[in-house]
Order: structure tokens, then sequence, then C-alpha cells
């Protein structure tokens, strides 16, 4: 098994050639062409003076030259380090200064950004732009004619990117991972959906997110696959592109899912080459779950993990049992338990955090001893997502620790009234979350965002819920917005919420 992703690129372009790795629009983009861009970019680093282990970040939507920047970078062992393309100038400043970025690479849209950021980060020495660059830019063709060839040994060790996590309580913290860490989780996830020369991945997801990274770039890389790069998800044109290119599977959020449900049916696509579908970022809805089976006839593909262990965990395997609702069994070569709040082991059943050990574990925080010890406690990556094993092994999960609502005393888990509230015919999408009382010290809150042309009631929300759910745990305050604040992978912010709703509320 390659150790490096240097290692698997020469590998695998030594094997298929010009065969099709990336389809881009109306291009196919061979192997060998994407290891001859990795090394006249890698050679560019370096003769510009990047030495190993120096930041390039990346602030860019989906396209080929992402791909090219994540190869060139993993050649030259800087480190790669991608800025999330809906940040303002100050989020995108945090991590430019954080990570001593010597270089950033980005495009005309984000321009007017950088010229706020760009005087408060004295190491950063040079923005190259991608398309026509405005004056003062480099421009980032010049990556593609190096005036020689610079090759430099790449470690396991090594440390292939720089992943920030996305804030929920304060600054982001940016997650290190080597050349291993990634590898390692590429050839997980490549065995666990089983993953041939024949498949295709389409990836919808940003490139800055390790679940594009991983699941729709490198372990299709580490199959012999191909993989097919769009700008994004589009409800419009997204079912003709599964039958444009034929693609075997494609990663979404229960985001992703929720909306193709309520689309009109598929007629006259050729769809017949979809395998799977993978869930990741966060926990399905057993109601949404259900409803894409039946309607699509795909399996899905669900599983667990964090940008702290590379990318993911577990998964519901594609044969043998499956539990829709559970996040499945642990990939081989990790281990999962679930543990009290002195990391002691609980017995299956109960409800604790969840822990992760395996090779795919971060090398801790950049520049954070503090949060990288809290999280790395005892050898384990403490996750901060609480969960229980059932009595066949398989984990699910309940909430996140700090989501986790107390009313009265009484632990309440979002997760299980929002399981509610998605099988509501009227509901699209759905948040419980506390909200600050003084009698019970924290509410039931639901917000939810209803399908088009339907209308929700709240009294009919509450009597829907107390049908289901004991009393307590339902909602006492029940609020219909249009739309749900989420990140840039469709993921619902539920502190966003909160923020909202204590703003409005003065």
């Amino acid at each position: 098994m390659s150790e490096t992703i240097k290692d698997l690129l020469i590998e695998q372009a030594g094997k298929h050639g010009d065969r099709t790795f990336l389809y881009w629009e109306d291009e196919e983009i061979g192997y060998n062409r994407i290891l001859d861009t990795a090394i006249r970019m890698s050679s560019s680093l370096a003769l510009r003076g990047l030495q190993k282990d120096d930041k390039v970040c990346i602030w860019a939507f989906n396209r080929p030259e992402y791909v090219y920047t994540l190869f060139g970078n993993a050649l030259a062992g800087t480190v790669l380090t991608p800025i999330n393309t809906q940040f303002k100038a100050e989020e995108a400043e945090y991590i430019v200064k954080n990570s001593q970025a010597k270089l950033l690479i980005t495009q005309p849209e984000f321009a007017p950004l950088v010229e706020k950021l760009r005087p408060h980060c004295p190491e950063l020495r040079e923005v190259l732009m991608l398309d026509q660059a405005p004056a003062g830019y480099g421009s980032f063709n010049e990556l593609y004619e190096p005036e020689r060839t610079v090759e430099r040994r790449i470690e396991p060790a090594d440390v292939a990117g720089i992943i920030y996590t996305s804030g929920t309580t304060g600054y982001p913290k940016g997650v290190l991972l080597t050349h291993a860490n990634y590898l390692f989780n590429a050839w997980e996830i490549a065995l666990a959906a089983r993953m041939t020369e024949a498949d295709r991945f389409m990836c919808i997801l940003p490139l800055f997110h390790v679940n594009g990274q991983l699941v729709t770039v490198l372990a299709p890389l580490y199959a012999g696959a191909a993989m097919i790069l769009s700008k994004g998800f589009s409800p419009k044109d997204f079912l003709a592109k599964l039958a444009r290119y034929q693609a075997t599977a494609f990663s979404g959020v229960p985001t992703v899912y929720a909306i193709l449900n309520s689309l009109p049916n598929a007629e006259g696509l050729d769809l017949s080459r979809l395998r799977f579908c993978i869930c990741g970022a966060a926990p399905m809805p057993v109601e949404v779950f259900e409803t894409f089976e039946k309607k699509y006839r795909a399996f899905i593909l669900e599983g667990y993990g964090l940008s702290e262990g590379t990318c993911a965990s577990s998964i519901n395997p594609l044969q043998g049992a499956r539990k829709i609702g559970s996040i499945g069994l642990p990939l081989k070569g990790q281990e999962l338990k679930i543990a009290d709040p002195a990391d002691k082991e609980l017995p299956r059943g109960q409800v604790g955090e969840i822990l992760v050990r395996g090779k795919n574990v971060m090398q801790g925080y950049y520049r954070n001893p503090e949060a990288t010890a809290e999280t790395l406690k005892g050898g384990w990556l403490h996750t901060g997502d609480l969960g229980f094993q059932d009595p066949e092994g398989y984990f699910f999960i309940v909430g996140r620790k700090k989501e986790m609502i107390i009313r009265g005393g009484e632990n309440i888990y979002p997760k299980e009234i929002e399981e509610v509230l998605y099988k509501h015919p009227a509901i699209m999408d759905a948040a419980v979350v506390g909200i600050p009382d003084k009698i019970w010290g924290e509410e039931v809150a639901a917000f939810l965002v209803p399908k088009e042309g339907e209308q929700i009631v709240d009294a009919e929300i509450v009597a829907f819920c107390k049908a289901r759910i004991a009393n307590y745990k339902c909602p006492r305050l029940v609020f219909i917005w249009d739309a749900l604040p989420k990140t840039a992978t469709g993921k619902i912010q539920k502190n966003k919420i909160v923020e909202k709703y204590l703003a409005e509320k003065k």
C-alpha cells in the first residue's frame, strides 16, 4: 500500500496511463496528465522558494485546478490549506494568518476580499489568481511552466493538509493531517465501498471539505477509478449529470437527499449504473433515507466521521446486515467505543461520547496544544458526539454533547425529535435546539422549513410530536422560517439558529 499521496499518484499513473481520471464538463483528463501537471506545479512551488511544510492556501470553487493544486502540493511537500468559499474577509484572514501561509491561490470573485485581508497577513508572500489575473496579482498559469524539474522526498509523517473545522464555538481549529492519514483513510473508504476501476464517483461537495477530497478524489485514485467533478449541487440538472456521465456513486449530505426527494420523478433518465450513494457530514433522518431509496431504488451507504479523523470512521456495510438510522460499524483498522466522562467504556445500550482510535486520527491542531491535549486525551479522539452501541455492535448517534438539551433535569437529544419531525409530510428541513428558559433551564424549540406549497401550523406540529414521543421531549416553541443557516456542504448550523433567535428576541 502506498504511504504518501505522491507515491500513489505515480503508481496509478504508471498503471493507468492516459485513461480518464477526471471528468469536468466536456473535458476528460487522464491519469498521466494529472501527474504531469502535479510535477510541474510542485517544481514551480519549490522554485518560488516554498519549503517543505510551508502552507499554501486555496480559496476557490470546485474546478480541475483545485485537484491539480491538491496533488501539486502533495509532491512539493507543501501543505494544502483550503478556505471555505462562504467565508468573508475576516474569516479568511484568520486562516491565512493562523496557518502562516506563504502563498494564496484564489480566483477573481474573491479579489475584493483578498484586498481587505492582505495588508494584515505579513507572512503572505504572494497571491496567484486563477482565470484573468487583475493588476497586482500573479497568474496561476505560471505554475505550469517551471524552469526545471525539482523532486522532493516525501515521508508518510509529512503534513499534507490543514483542514480548518467549522468553528461552532470560537475560532476554527486547524486539523493537521499527514500523508499517512490521508492514504490510510482513502484505503479504508475504497475497501468499504468496494470501489473498482469501473467506478465513476461524482463530486458535488466542495473540495475544501474532507468528504470531497477523500471520498471523491483520493479513494477513487486508490481504486484506479474515475471522478466526475461538478461545480456544486444543482437540483435542476443533477440527475441529468448522473445519467450523462454514467456515475456509479455520489456523496452528499442529508439536505441533498431531502431536496432530491421533492423533485419530480426522473423519467427517461438512465441511472442504471448508479451502485449506491454515500451520506456523510450529518446524520440522515430515517424518513429521508427510506423515501430516497424507495423513489430512486438506490442503496444509501451512510457513514460517520469528522475532519479530526481525516474523513470516515464507520459505515453501514454494503453487504451483510444494514441498520437504517445507524452509523454502522467501524471501518477496517479503526476502533470506536462509547465512553463515560472518565473515558471508561460503557455497556452496550448506554449513551456516552463516541471515541475513535486509528491511523486516520489527526496529529493535532495547528498551534493549539491545549485543544490537542483535550481532544486526543488518552490516545483516543474525543468526537464530542453522543451515541450508543446496540447488542450487535452497531453504533447510533443521538446528538452532540454541546447540543444536548437539559430541560428540568431531563436529558433530551435533538436528533430523536428531528426524526419525528421529518416524518411530517409538510416539513422540508427541521432543527431542534435548546433555548434558555428561566424556569426549566432550557426549553425545546423546533425551527422548521416547509416544503414548497405547504403550510405548517404550530399547534398541529406539537400534537404530531405528542402522539409519537414523551411530552417532555416535545417542542414547546415552534418557528417557521424560509430557510435554516447551513454550511457550504449543506449541514444545518444550530449555533447560528440560536444566535439569530436571541438577536431577534432582543
